[in-house]
């Protein structure tokens, strides 16, 4: 069966239901990594895959680097979208991020990441963060003038705010919002999804697997590793309450006869067709899995006994955008670093 498609936004491109998020390579670009991004993407091609989502961040470049050398060849029948908007300090200090949105840096990281991405345009350009120091109108005058060169298709904002979208997309059509939404993460509904389809643009949701949680693949923090060990809902205070609700995802799984990931991301794909998720992997079984959830359809019952779930998540979610919850952590918090 062929896998679904979907519009990003009223006038937006036509992509998979169904993308994939490629921030897992980016480790380094050595022969072996190279040999298993190929694979994966040569999988996700074969099996109806269109979007694929990188950042300038990632590695730092690595992802993007990876990603076209994957793609090379195949580049014009894909939609490439990758991020800009935190710079790193190579020299003293590698692993801090600095938002940077000047219309300048617009325009450097932009050529960068085209030749990373060895192609002469990107599809979606995002915009990773919002910085707070430059007038969101300053940052997408850039973006609308790398539209109208022809470097960049259509332009996105990531964990961006209301007041902020709103503004943007006066500016220039927002074709794309990307913000984390998984069953353990809800926040945006209220208002950030009812503000895109009022302006008529896609949502993306990254981490449509709960950064792990509901994949199956967690039983005790032994199973956490790396900086999500120190993310608010793998805390060693509120591990077993999160992973509780994580066994009744199986549970509803299990009844089913399917992967808990599949149950999870169906339950995305249902929110609209205007929302596609773009989980993240790196082994082509785990690729094979996710895309079964365009074919599932949960019962109504089965939706109301997932949604009862996120009302009980504990510790909040990294890197919500301002005017949703209460304020997100400092953009140099170990909570944002692992950044989506």
């Amino acid at each position: 069966m062929a896998l679904a498609r979907r519009r990003l936004a009223v006038n937006g491109p036509d992509v998979s239901a169904v993308g994939l998020g490629f921030m897992g390579f980016a480790r380094s670009t050595d022969a072996n990594e190279e040999r298993m991004a190929r694979a994966l993407v040569d999988e996700a091609i074969d099996r109806g895959v269109t979007l694929f989502d990188t950042a300038d961040v990632y590695g730092p470049e690595v992802s993007e680097i990876l990603l076209g050398r994957a793609v090379a060849g195949r580049r014009d029948r894909l939609t490439i979208a990758t991020k800009f908007g935190n710079a790193i300090d190579r020299d003293s200090n590698p692993g801090a991020r600095r938002v940077d949105g000047r219309p300048e840096y617009v325009h450097t990281a932009i050529d960068a990441s085209l030749r990373r991405l060895g192609t002469d345009r990107v599809d979606v350009y995002y915009l990773h963060r919002v910085d707070p120091a430059v007038p969101i109108e300053d940052t997408v005058g850039a973006l609308k003038e790398l539209v109208q060169t022809g470097k960049v298709r259509y332009i996105g904002l990531s964990e961006a705010g209301p007041a902020t979208i709103r503004r943007a997309h006066a500016i220039h059509p927002v074709t794309a919002l990307q913000y984390e939404w998984s069953l353990f993460s809800r926040d945006i509904e209220d208002t950030i999804v009812p503000l895109a389809r009022e302006l008529g643009i896609g949502v993306v949701a990254y981490s449509p697997l709960g950064r792990g949680w509901l994949t199956g693949s967690i039983n005790s923090r032994d199973d956490v590793t790396g900086r999500r060990r120190e993310h608010p809902r793998f805390r060693s205070d509120v591990f077993d309450t999160n992973l509780r609700l994580a066994h009744e995802v199986r549970q509803v799984a299990a009844e089913i006869g399917v992967p808990p990931g599949q149950v999870a991301l169906a339950w995305v794909l249902s929110r609209g067709d205007d929302v596609v998720p773009i989980p993240g992997t790196r082994r082509v079984e785990y690729l094979r899995e996710n895309l079964g959830a365009a074919r599932l359809r949960l019962e109504p019952a089965q939706v109301a006994r997932l949604e009862s779930i996120a009302a009980r998540v504990v510790g909040h979610r990294a890197n919500r955008p301002e005017g949703i919850g209460t304020e997100a952590p400092p953009p140099n918090s170990q909570a944002e670093r692992d950044i989506a």
